[in-house]
């Protein structure tokens, strides 16, 4: 996953909900050394007992930000997502080398 071009990771879930398993995979994805470019990762655990939807929001060097609802999507929408509008940065950035 081309991570260089985010600027921002905030996931929210429940660990004990069967819905928090893509906002988990995702954090995963994620490179050891990804603070070390400039992006803040957060990461809040909701309670137990909270009817709250796991969440996932990305932004991005450009503005962009993508705010996914764990529920209704799995890990492979999520990653096709995130890489698409990363790979469209990266061709700019190229183009402007």
């Amino acid at each position: 996953m081309i991570t260089k071009f985010m600027t921002e990771v905030s996931v929210k879930f429940n660990p004990f909900s069967a819905c928090a398993k893509p906002a988990r995979l995702f954090l995963t994805y994620l490179p050891p050394n990804i603070r070390a470019n400039g992006t803040s990762v957060s990461t809040t655990l909701l309670p137990r007992n909270n009817p709250e939807p796991s969440s996932l929001r990305v932004k991005f060097k450009d503005g962009k930000e993508f705010n996914f609802n764990c529920a209704k999507t799995n890990i492979k929408g999520l990653i096709e997502e995130v890489e698409r509008h990363s790979r469209q940065l990266q061709k700019a950035a190229d183009l402007t080398d």
